[in-house]
């Protein structure tokens, strides 16, 4: 038996999904643009093209079944995107779509908590 898909559930498999494919993206305009170290760029975006489809997958599907691991897993995408905020790593120079992107995937995670850990009544 499924559990139907409530709207806050769908809003956070959809952010989180498109915070991927933005990963994923990133990862082949890397891996395919000319650079002066074409070998380290390569690297890193087959890297990324790989973390992209791996946390679309696991939005697309465990994530949408509500499995706990999953939703605990997606933690890394705000992490990422904070990360490269701070430390103001690339792509680009003006970083506002990795404020973008992890506040996506901040909502993703945080609109649909209780879907993941409802709230239980205590006994009587």
């Amino acid at each position: 038996m499924s559990e139907r898909e409530t709207a806050a559930l769908r809003f956070g498999w959809i952010s989180l999904a498109l915070t991927n494919l933005a990963v994923l993206v990133f990862g082949v305009v890397v891996a395919l643009a000319p650079t002066r170290n074409a070998s380290y760029y390569r690297a890193i975006g087959v890297a990324s093209i790989g973390m992209g489809l791996f946390g679309f997958a696991v939005s697309a599907a465990a994530y949408r079944r509500r499995e706990k691991w999953a939703w605990l897993t997606l933690w890394y995408l705000p992490l990422f995107w904070m990360a490269h905020l701070v430390w103001r790593l690339p792509p680009g120079r003006d970083h506002v779509h990795q404020v973008v992107l992890a506040a996506l995937s901040l909502l993703g995670l945080i609109v649909p908590v209780r879907d993941f850990f409802p709230r239980t009544t205590p006994p009587n």
